[in-house]
């Protein structure tokens, strides 16, 4: 029994020192982890410097911190797979010559035989429910347009026009022809717009409603006007004058509902056109065959 008791009085000091110990590591871990007032963090600063606080960012936990910082990585790991990126814009569909006068109508100025990727001047229309659909498309880097005339002249006309900017866009605009000059309006009836320019060509295809509410500067299509031709340069996003002093017309009024395909040759092809030319060259070639008496 007297060796019992000594083993356990052997044990009582280092029991106690353990004990202190412990004790005294609690009461130091609150100032080495910076959590107690006045204490020092893990980077050496005071806890209660809010200067310090600031300076250190602190990371924000939130599902949308998460996925912005999730989205701005370039790729979804370390072997570079790619995030998936948008589609690419569908480009520009080209003109259909062939529907021209079965379901479309037409009109080609230029070059006989020419397309819409040939001619000086192109234009379509075909009805789409409720609206027109309109495809214009000129040889040149300005603008290209079609005015909507009770008569072949200039002057109080509607005009659609396709606009090729400094920017490399092409935009709709809407115009009304006062006297020799064609004014922007800001109502502009044009939807489902789109353009292009390629091959020093202005190109675009867009839709009006064929009804309107009463308004000047904008004509009901569903009645027949003569139709006006016109294209020419631009500076800076603004058209203007057109190429030719004498901008071609369609030679009667134009009707929605009926679908033609007119080639009208430009000044270049309507030298031997002319019946007077042709009867002239036909009297030089019956003079040069049969020589003179």
């Amino acid at each position: 029994m007297a060796g019992q008791s000594l083993r356990r009085s052997a044990w009582v000091p280092l029991l106690l020192r353990l004990l202190l110990a412990g004790i005294a590591a609690c009461e130091a871990s609150p100032a080495d982890d910076g959590a107690g007032p006045g204490g020092r963090g893990p980077r050496g600063r005071a806890r209660g410097d809010a200067g310090a606080d600031e300076a250190v960012p602190r990371h924000d936990s939130s599902y949308g911190t998460f996925a912005g910082e999730f989205y701005d990585l370039r790729y979804l790991s370390e072997e570079g797979y790619p995030f998936p990126t948008a589609p690419p814009v569908d480009p520009f569909a080209k003109i259909k010559v062939e529907d021209c006068g079965r379901t479309k109508g037409c009109f080609r100025y230029g070059k006989p035989g020419c397309n819409a990727e040939t001619c000086d001047y192109f234009l379509s229309y075909r009805m789409i429910g409720a609206d027109v659909e309109f495809e214009l498309s000129a040889d040149t880097d300005g603008w290209v347009a079609v005015g909507f005339s009770s008569d072949k002249k200039m002057g109080g006309d509607d005009v659609m026009a396709c606009v090729h900017d400094d920017n490399g866009r092409v935009r709709i605009q809407h115009f009304y022809n006062v006297g020799q000059w064609a004014k922007e309006v800001q109502r502009n009836p044009a939807r489902d717009e789109e353009g292009v320019f390629e091959n020093n060509r202005v190109t675009c295809r867009f839709k009006r409603p064929v009804n309107v509410p009463r308004d000047e500067t904008i004509v009901d299509l569903h009645l027949s006007w003569y139709y006006l031709f016109a294209w020419g340069p631009a500076i800076q996003g603004s058209i203007t004058r057109h190429d030719i002093d004498s901008p071609p017309a369609s030679e009667r009024v134009v009707s929605i509902y009926k679908y033609e395909d007119i080639f009208m040759p430009s000044a270049a092809y309507q030298t031997f056109s002319s019946p007077f030319c042709l009867l002239l060259i036909v009297a030089l070639t019956f003079y040069l065959l049969m020589g003179t008496p």
